[in-house]
């Protein structure tokens, strides 16, 4: 296709819409394939500025839905369209690469909130543009933004999402459906998940609240010791440690749950985090032979010591096993800590009841669950 300033002339002369919006389609089509000459192509620029004033809106649809993503489309045009009638602007602000940060942050200031969402479901959202979109206050942008994989979103951007939107159901279930959060991030809203749970759970059944609490509390440290186990940086890891202690919820159940599921490195950070040491210094404690420094360790940390038994055999075979973390090795871990624990406390010389045992046991089943 070739094109002269012939054909312009007799394209917006066409008193037929239709006709216009027809044309329109192959023009911006044979654009996009990149099949026209320099020359050419600034004629089809000229068209297309012409076209975006058109009094015609299917016209002005067809022309948006047609260029929606052509990367050399003339940014004039393009802002042209953001700035038209929703059914014109949607398609460009959703799809087109020709926008800045700049562009899009200016345009999420308006009062459309289709073009705030629009925004937000980009294949790509830079973190400048997301923490736009969070600005808005518009709940289904920020919903479909934490649910967009293409979004950058900063841990303070999740931070201000979860403050901000802590009452909207569809902001914390696109949350909860992410692929991907920082570990702080998933603690909090399993934090504030299981709280709604729990409430419901006591409305809707025969259960009063702390027998709710616990219920909530074994499911809450299940899902946060799976959450560790896809693994975490240990700076991110730290930084979740801190968060559960300042929140009271750096617990023994979670620190042995977690043991016993193989994670030695969230053990590791939670006793010298609940000891007040290094990382370092404890991990020195930890893996003492004469097994003096873990027992140092352990009541620093404020441990119960009914659990320590098996604290001790965990580590053992930990090291036995040369554990990586991968695979089915879990439940073979928990499976083998299981039947180590048995056969450790039926020694003469062990300083348990049988009562003692048989709880640790039960306790220790409900660790590697």
């Amino acid at each position: 296709m070739s094109l002269t300033q012939q054909d312009v002339a007799k394209l917006l002369a066409d008193s037929s819409p239709e006709v216009r919006a027809e044309t329109t389609v192959k023009v911006a089509s044979h654009f996009e394939a990149k099949e026209f000459t320099d020359e050419e192509k600034a004629v089809a620029e000229d068209i297309f500025r012409a076209l975006v004033k058109d009094a015609e809106i299917v016209v002005r649809e067809a022309l948006a839905n047609s260029l929606k993503v052509a990367d050399d489309l003339p940014k004039d045009v393009a802002l042209a369209m953001a700035a038209d009638v929703e059914s014109v602007s949607l398609p460009v602000l959703k799809f087109s690469d020709v926008f800045s940060d700049e562009d899009l942050i200016n345009i999420l200031k308006s009062e459309s909130a289709a073009k705030q969402e629009a925004i937000a479901l980009r294949p790509s959202v830079s973190e400048a543009v997301s923490d736009a979109v969070i600005d808005t206050g518009n709940e289904n942008a920020v919903a479909k933004l934490v649910a967009n994989e293409g979004a950058t979103i900063t841990e303070q951007g999740y931070g201000r999402v979860m403050n901000e939107y802590k009452e909207s159901e569809i902001v914390a279930g696109s949350l909860s459906r992410r692929p991907s959060l920082p570990a702080s991030v998933s603690e909090r809203l399993m934090n504030s998940l299981s709280d709604r749970l729990r409430h419901y759970i006591v409305s809707r059944h025969e259960l009063d609240y702390d027998q709710a609490s616990n219920l909530i509390l074994q499911v809450r440290e299940r899902a946060t010791v799976s959450l560790l186990k896809e693994g975490s940086s240990q700076e991110e890891l730290e930084k979740l440690v801190k968060q559960l202690h300042k929140g009271g919820k750096l617990t023994p159940s979670l620190v042995l749950r977690a043991l016993c599921s193989g994670d030695m490195m969230f053990f590791e950070t939670a006793m010298a985090e609940l000891a007040g040491i290094t990382l370092t210094n404890a991990q020195a404690l930890i893996h003492d032979e004469g097994q003096l420094g873990l027992k140092s360790l352990y009541k620093k940390a404020g441990m119960l010591m009914a659990y320590f038994p098996f604290v001790k055999a965990a580590i053992r075979l930990y090291r036995e096993m040369e554990y990586s973390g991968e695979g089915n090795d879990r439940e073979v871990f928990a499976s083998r800590l299981l039947e180590r624990l048995l056969t450790v406390f039926e020694l003469p010389d062990e300083e348990l009841s049988p009562n003692e045992v048989e709880y640790l046991v039960t306790k220790l089943q409900q660790y590697s669950a």
